[in-house]
């Protein structure tokens, strides 16, 4: 597929925890890539993170009062935003550290409330209910089930080429949601 350049594009991957989102990303991504798109991903965590390390020049910096700090090296630069007291960020705020100008398309895990279209993960096994059936933003489900009740297409979640195929024809087809660039 040769990427949009229309702008970027938007596509969640929604599910409970322990559903398998971060597993099927993993797969998705080189499949993506394969086909030329330029990808960034936003992963939402409700956990505190550290991606330095003490003693590090950019670490004691940070620690030293910096809100914003980019480490910036040959094969990557890591932008780190402090917040002034803890909150739960938004996706806007996430998606506005990305230069969408540089990508396709944007994968995000997690934000599962957020009203942007998605592809649902889903375990009957783990005994959560599907988002689908109050969800109208979600194109289809990936599960580990053949058959479930749903109005949406069903994905085998063993099968990420599969997937990647489906979402290249969504991002060629125009049916995910637009990041403002």
């Amino acid at each position: 597929m040769t990427p949009s350049h229309s702008g970027c594009r938007l596509l969640g991957i929604a599910g409970y925890s322990g559903s398998g989102k971060t597993t099927l990303l993993t797969a998705l991504l080189p499949l993506l890539r394969a086909q030329g798109l330029r990808l960034a991903v936003v992963k939402h965590t409700h956990h505190d993170v550290e991606q330095d390390t003490p003693g590090k020049d950019s670490y004691e910096l940070r620690h030293a009062g910096s809100t914003q700090t980019v480490l910036a090296g040959p094969r990557r630069s890591i932008l780190t935003v402090e917040q002034p007291a803890p909150r739960e960020p938004s996706l806007q705020e996430s998606l506005a550290l990305l230069d969408t100008t540089r990508l396709d398309l944007v994968l995000v895990e997690g934000f599962r409330d957020e009203p942007v279209t998605k592809l649902e993960i889903h375990r009957p096994a783990h005994g959560k209910p599907l988002l689908c059936s109050h969800d109208p933003h979600i194109l289809a489900v990936a599960t580990d089930v053949a058959s479930l009740p749903v109005a949406v297409p069903l994905f085998n979640l063993n099968q990420p080429a599969g997937i990647a195929t489906a979402i290249s024809d969504w991002l060629a087809t125009g049916r995910l949601t637009r990041v403002a660039c």
